[in-house]
């Protein structure tokens, strides 16, 4: 663990080429049903140990001739504006051989596992081996310090742990809102 407090850290933390966190909460505000994020309740309670995803991009960038037109995931179907790269597993908890894509600057989604909360800011190590770590100097191991919003998901493995884990008026208030969506 780096000295420092958590909130000095997220501050003075920097990546190569431009490249910064993504805002989960913008994108979803941004995108609708096609960008969802947990809900707050979920962030709230996820501790030390657990795995979330993030996704790092670089405005600096951008899409490649030999890119899709559209988005290929079953959720969005969109205009492809730039490929994300991601990993649907944390290593840890399913490791893959090495595999070789070629460096392009596009953004990629990766598992982190929390080391450390203080309030909304977390610090985690990296948990997959990045594509473009040539480009944004982030690597399996590395410790990244982030805020609640950045979180992409929480790993499938920790749902019944943090619904299990909310406080009375947290729990009927998630249940509310399971209710509410459509089937």
């Amino acid at each position: 663990m780096t000295s420092g407090g958590l909130t000095e850290r997220f501050q003075d933390q920097r990546f190569a080429n431009g490249y910064q966190l993504i805002d989960g909460v913008q994108m979803s505000a941004e995108n609708g049903d096609r960008f969802q994020i947990p809900h707050p309740l979920l962030k709230k309670y996820v501790r030390v140990g657990q795995f979330v995803e993030l996704r790092v991009d670089s405005p600096r960038f951008s899409v490649h001739a030999d890119a899709p037109q559209r988005c290929t995931c079953p959720v969005c179907e969109g205009e492809a504006t730039k490929p994300i790269l991601g990993h649907e597993h944390p290593a840890t908890l399913l490791p893959l051989p090495p595999q070789q894509v070629p460096s392009r600057g596009w953004g990629e989604d990766f598992w982190v596992q929390v080391t450390e909360r203080q309030e909304q800011l977390f610090a985690a190590v990296v948990d997959n081996p990045l594509y473009e770590a040539r480009l944004h100097g982030i690597e399996l191991g590395s410790e990244i310090v982030f805020h609640e919003d950045h979180v992409l998901a929480v790993h499938g493995s920790h749902r019944e742990e943090l619904v299990l884990s909310m406080e009375s008026d947290d729990l009927r208030q998630f249940i509310e809102w399971l209710g509410s969506l459509p089937e």
